[in-house]
């Protein structure tokens, strides 16, 4: 049997060959690639000692390997089934396995460690000597000091977090999946806009229940119920549904998987000479301590809260006074939140959401790409896809040369998980002298088109849009020589700075201007709605920092001790949070549980990243905003000196040669009122 992930893919740009590739591939190819790889870390290991070129070809190596996972990951998140969960459970320990065999192999240390000794003196230039860098960290911090017992230990306790990450993650797609509220009394929509009842009316449908409406816990559906389901009871069980994912009494409970996740991190850290995971993880990271973390949390705590507090008890005057409500609860939030904000600044989701027609919106987050970065983008009907749904895009620059593929899928589905992401299925680098150039993808889950309406977005998924697409530009316009720097390959607590900032100019009236346009009409969104849009930015942000930091004040909570004191979740996220909640405590709601990105991501002792990039981002936007939204000059080092360069020097550096100094918390405290 052939298998097309083992063989050169014959695809406009070597992209990937999804229409070819079956499930009973992964595994074989996998084993194959893996092969191919150790005969390449083979040849490095007799390669001659202190050869820079012998060290980059190991860099640069396992490009088949690189294919398989990739593809294969990918899918997993975006397009899965049972089939594919099954191969997962073998395919994620070899892996795993694999680059334990590497990362702990000594003749291979042996090998980086005698160059890294030599470093000062051979002519290696800034990317080199950060790749050189970042590979000795990488192998020390991977256990290549250990004696032989502790690294056995350590491979033990890899093979062992890959596996509760995949459950976790599989647990929680799972409970997703299998919520529904089934609706037959029609006035229980009653506040349901005809778009999101339409839906609804669909996915009832889909699911088997006629003559009904269904509600889901994708997030296109629950949320906006919550927002205008006018039956208090109903509002209720989604949020619950939705506050308690993984931790009810069934086979998709991640308590368990929580605990012995920190568990085996921590313990991990201290076989590796570290306190705790966060000190292991923020060592590598721009705030380099949990000090420089929870201060800045601090710091923003002490502006918000007072805010927060101020927002939320208007909110409950606000209720009291239209509905009498007396009680009021964290799924009447969202519900009052969205009427008082339409009274008081004669907005809502609904009287935007006509603007914002999905694939207007994708039109509009080009035309910015092409107004800052010369960016052109074609749809190319001849790559292959691996979903239908999937709109594939070639990226041009003004001199008509190749830059890219991106890859958009917009829509829910079932063996997609939820949330929005950018990926990569190859990374940009340098190959025999030949730039490698990306393919990069932006998953979402936006309400598909009716029989009656185009799929059109909330502002929050506007932002959402341009949020990934930002991501994206990150990996479409990288220029370095090496995978690992390449792209989003960068320090956690950076990488959202070329999403977050992306998200300021869906505010911008130029922006705007340039697809925020009536689906029925044309007609371009009228200055007072842009205005109100501003106007109304800022309309409960105290709450909305406190929320951010919560989650962070959680994930922080898991990796900063000894996590084996945690007995029970839900106290130990309630002595976190004590302060910082605003309703009645509702029994079994955590989040934890379902936290999929520090418990089946990558941002476990980082999801401060968010808040953290907040502040670069906002200091970054004030450069654009001086000299104008559209500046290409501004645009041109924002390029050269932050999206192009990836992660081949410290972002500080970054950073500062495009702005001229460190960022100062100011501008967001500025740009959220807070200040």
């Amino acid at each position: 049997m052939s298998n097309p992930l083992l063989e050169e893919f014959n695809t406009p740009f070597e992209s990937v060959p999804f229409d070819k590739i079956k499930n009973e591939h992964f595994l074989e190819a996998l084993k194959v690639a893996i092969d191919l790889h150790k005969q390449e870390v083979e040849e490095f290991k007799n390669s001659e000692d202190g050869s820079f070129e012998a060290f980059e070809k190991f860099i640069q190596g396992g490009d088949r390997l690189g294919y398989v996972r990739s593809t294969f990951f990918n899918l997993h998140s975006a397009n899965t089934n049972d089939e594919m969960t099954k191969i997962a459970e073998e395919f994620s320990p070899l892996l795993t396995a694999h680059g334990n065999d590497i990362s702990l192999d000594e003749k291979v240390f042996e090998k980086i460690k005698i160059l890294h000794d030599q470093k000062d003196k051979l002519s290696l230039n800034t990317e080199q000597v950060t790749l050189l860098e970042n590979n000795y960290k990488s192998f020390v911090r991977n256990g290549a000091l250990l004696s032989q017992e502790d690294k056995q230990k350590l491979r033990e306790l890899d093979e062992k977090m890959s596996k509760i990450s995949l459950d976790f993650s599989n647990n929680l797609l799972k409970e997703t999946q299998n919520f529904e509220l089934v609706i037959e009394d029609e006035q229980d929509l009653a506040g349901l806009p005809e778009g999101l009842k339409e839906a609804a009316k669909i996915t009832a449908k889909e699911r088997g229940h006629e003559n009904s409406w269904v509600i889901t816990l994708d997030f296109p559906s629950f949320y906006p119920f919550l927002m205008y389901a006018e039956n208090r009871n109903l509002r209720e069980v989604v949020a619950k549904a939705s506050g308690s994912k993984c931790d009810h009494d069934n086979d998709f409970n991640n308590e368990k998987n929580c605990k012995e996740m920190a568990r085996l991190r921590f313990e991990r850290a201290r076989l590796l000479g570290y306190a705790t995971h966060a000190d292991f993880v923020l060592e590598e990271r721009m705030a380099q301590s949990k000090d420089k973390v929870y201060s800045l949390l601090n710091e923003l705590k002490e502006k918000a809260l007072p805010s927060a507090k101020e927002h939320v008890e208007l909110l409950k005057e606000y209720a009291k006074e239209k509905d009498g409500i007396e009680d009021f609860q964290f799924w009447d939030y969202l519900y009052y939140f969205e009427k008082m904000k339409k009274e008081k600044f004669s907005i809502d989701d609904e009287a935007l959401k006509p603007y914002f027609k999905l694939e207007n919106v994708v039109d509009g987050v080009f035309k910015v790409a092409n107004k800052l970065y010369g960016l052109n983008f074609t749809v190319r009907n001849d790559i292959p896809k691996y979903h239908e749904d999937v709109i594939t895009y070639e990226i041009t620059d003004e001199a008509g040369d190749h830059v890219a593929l991106f890859y958009g899928d917009y829509f829910p589905r079932k063996g997609k998980r939820g949330g929005a992401w950018m990926t990569a299925y190859r990374e940009q680098y340098v190959r025999d002298g030949k730039d490698i150039r990306p393919l990069i993808s932006n998953v979402c889950n936006f309400t598909k088109p009716t029989e009656s309406k185009p799929s059109l977005l909330t502002f929050n998924e506007v932002l959402t849009l341009f949020h990934e697409f930002g991501h994206g530009l990150h990996g479409i316009l990288s220029k370095c020589q090496y995978k690992d720097t390449s792209g989003t390959n960068v320090y956690w607590d950076f990488v959202e700075l070329p999403s977050q900032i992306f998200e300021n100019w869906a505010y911008e009236k130029e922006c705007l201007d340039l697809f925020a346009k009536h689906y029925e009409t044309d007609e371009v969104i009228p200055m007072e709605l842009v205005q109100k849009i501003k106007d109304s930015s800022n309309f409960g942000e105290g709450y909305a920092t406190i929320r951010q930091l919560s989650f962070a004040l959680v994930d922080l909570g898991w990796h900063t001790v000894d996590p084996s004191e945690i007995k029970d979740i839900e106290e130990f996220e309630r002595n976190i949070l004590d302060e910082l909640t605003f309703f009645p405590r509702v029994e079994g709601a955590t989040s934890s549980t379902a936290f999929g990105h520090i418990f089946a991501g990558g941002y476990s002792a980082g999801y401060y990243s968010y808040k953290w990039a907040e502040v670069l981002d906002a200091d970054a936007f004030e450069a654009f905003k001086e000299n104008g939204v559209f500046n290409r000059d501004v645009a041109d080092r924002f390029r050269e000196n932050i999206l192009e360069r990836g992660g081949s020097d410290h972002p500080m550096k970054l950073y500062k040669k495009f702005r001229g100094s460190e960022p100062s918390v100011a501008a967001l405290l500025k740009r959220g009122g807070l200040n």
